[in-house]
């Protein structure tokens, strides 16, 4: 009879933290954006952004950008000719300052020598992990420089560099023609795992005899010890929707992935939700959750956000945002980062860093 009321007490705590898992809701968070919280840089095309608090205390964001002289369109500018960049600020929502160029392009002759893009970082055992996609080709085709799309991962003591950058990719296409990955890979979405390891989540494309651009997009998984590899690439079902949905080009996209303590000990998932699928809006935000980080399903409360934000000023964006990320304090996500009006084509383009509300 003694042990009862700590058994009580243990079935409480335990389904305390289930509800709290299941509540997890942000977009019941999501505040309008100050016109402060966005960050561009004259001339420049800025895309995608990374953010992550030091142990500086300082923010830290890693984004792509290119030059609007090198190319004045959206499109094919981020496959000829992008660059990541680094910027810092003392607050989370900035401002942020340029810092300088992590991963230049560095010739023909290399599988990122290019262009590098999408990158997302992370910090384990006082490195710096870049996780990235890297491009190369004859600097014209776009086709050529979207195909050759692989995943690499650059390591650095310090947040501005120098970075270590490898001659091979850590996660390449599969020599199967028939397999879901066998034209090109891209989009990384990394994260630690409890034991210390790293799951790597990736954007693929199959390749399809007479088309260029291959066929549909989706998603796959690789694990490994070391950041460097080598990876394991190992099946789950990721970003699926029920129901017949094979014909479909692509579901989701742009993820963000991220292992949390507090809301259930669990993976959950940003993504961009391409045709409306678990938001009912084309181009939203929506969230997924998996036990494993291997088998998502959409989470309790799957719309993040719809096609559009607002504004402090009550107007709203022009355009959707895409790769989101989140600043993550704590086991507590703060601010949504995105990329803004890219199709807009030759408006340039801008990081959004949208407050969140914290959980009481």
């Amino acid at each position: 009879m003694k042990r009862l009321p700590f058994v009580l007490f243990l079935l409480m705590t335990v389904a305390s933290r289930l509800l709290t898992a299941e509540e997890l809701d942000l977009g019941a968070r999501v505040q309008p954006v100050p016109m402060s919280c966005k960050f561009s840089e004259p001339g420049y095309f800025v895309w995608c952004g990374s953010p992550t608090k030091g142990p500086d205390g300082k923010f830290h964001l890693y984004y792509s950008r290119w030059l609007q002289t090198k190319c004045n369109n959206f499109m094919p500018g981020w496959a000829l000719v992008s660059e990541i960049a680094y910027a810092i600020s003392d607050k989370p929502f900035g401002p942020y300052h340029f810092v300088n160029v992590v991963l230049p392009a560095r010739g023909q002759a290399f599988w990122d020598g290019m262009a590098t893009h999408n990158p997302t970082v992370i910090q384990k055992d006082g490195k710096w992990l870049l996780f990235y996609m890297g491009m190369t080709g004859d600097g014209k085709n776009y086709s050529q420089h979207r195909n050759s799309q692989r995943i690499g991962v650059a390591i650095s003591d310090k947040p501005e560099g120098p970075w270590k950058r490898f001659d091979q990719p850590i996660i390449d296409i599969s020599q199967d023609k028939s397999a879901f990955d066998s034209l090109m890979v891209t989009n990384p979405a990394p994260v630690l795992r409890p034991d210390g390891s790293l799951l790597v989540l990736y954007k693929a494309a199959c390749y399809v005899k007479g088309k260029h651009m291959g066929g549909r997009i989706r998603y796959g998984a690789a694990v490994s010890d070391k950041p460097e590899g080598p990876y394991q690439k190992i099946p789950g079902k990721i970003f699926e929707a029920e129901g017949d949905t094979e014909k479909e080009w692509m579901l989701a996209e742009d993820p963000f992935i991220w292992f949390s303590k507090k809301y259930g000990n669990r993976y959950y998932a940003i993504t961009r939700d391409v045709i409306g699928k678990f938001t009912g809006e084309s181009g939203g935000i929506t969230m997924f959750q998996s036990d494993d980080g291997l088998n998502w399903k959409p989470s309790a409360h799957p719309k993040v956000l719809g096609n559009k934000f607002q504004w402090a000023d009550g107007s709203f964006s022009r355009t959707k945002i895409e790769r989101p990320a989140l600043l993550i304090v704590d086991d507590e996500p703060i601010a949504l980062f995105g990329g803004a009006d890219g199709y807009l084509k030759r408006t340039p383009t801008f990081n959004v860093q949208i407050p969140l509300t914290q959980n009481p």
